[in-house]
């Protein structure tokens, strides 16, 4: 078993920046990617991005991409997602999750989600 923990999530006015981080412990952390995800209340939970195992590819959803950038340290065992340029409609609770398989759609572990509060 993996636990997940994520932390950083918090209350910032529009144009301001987070750094969320996504916490492992149990089995090997740096034989999984990453994936983040968000659900804003009302809404279903949509994809952020993920990083792979190594950290050497990522993706990220067309309604991030250039704000947020996602890293990883193995030897930490812990996951970053770093967002700058925050928006109101960037308010949700945020959730990472580990894959075996890079790009897959199932996820083997999920956090419990930290919330994040962009005010206008």
């Amino acid at each position: 078993q993996v636990q997940l923990v994520e932390s950083g999530g918090g209350l910032v006015q529009a144009g301001g920046s987070l750094r969320l981080s996504c916490a492992a412990s149990g089995r090997t952390f740096s034989s999984y990617a990453v994936g983040w995800f968000r659900q804003a209340p009302g809404k279903e939970r949509e994809f952020v991005g993920r990083i792979s195992s190594g950290g050497g590819r990522t993706d990220y959803a067309d309604s991030v991409k250039g704000r947020f950038t996602i890293s990883r340290d193995n030897a930490k065992d812990t996951g970053y997602l770093t967002m700058n340029g925050l928006k109101p409609e960037d308010t949700a609770v945020y959730y990472c999750a580990l894959t075996s398989i890079y790009g897959a759609k199932f996820y083997n572990y999920w956090g419990k989600g930290t919330q994040v509060t962009v005010s206008s």
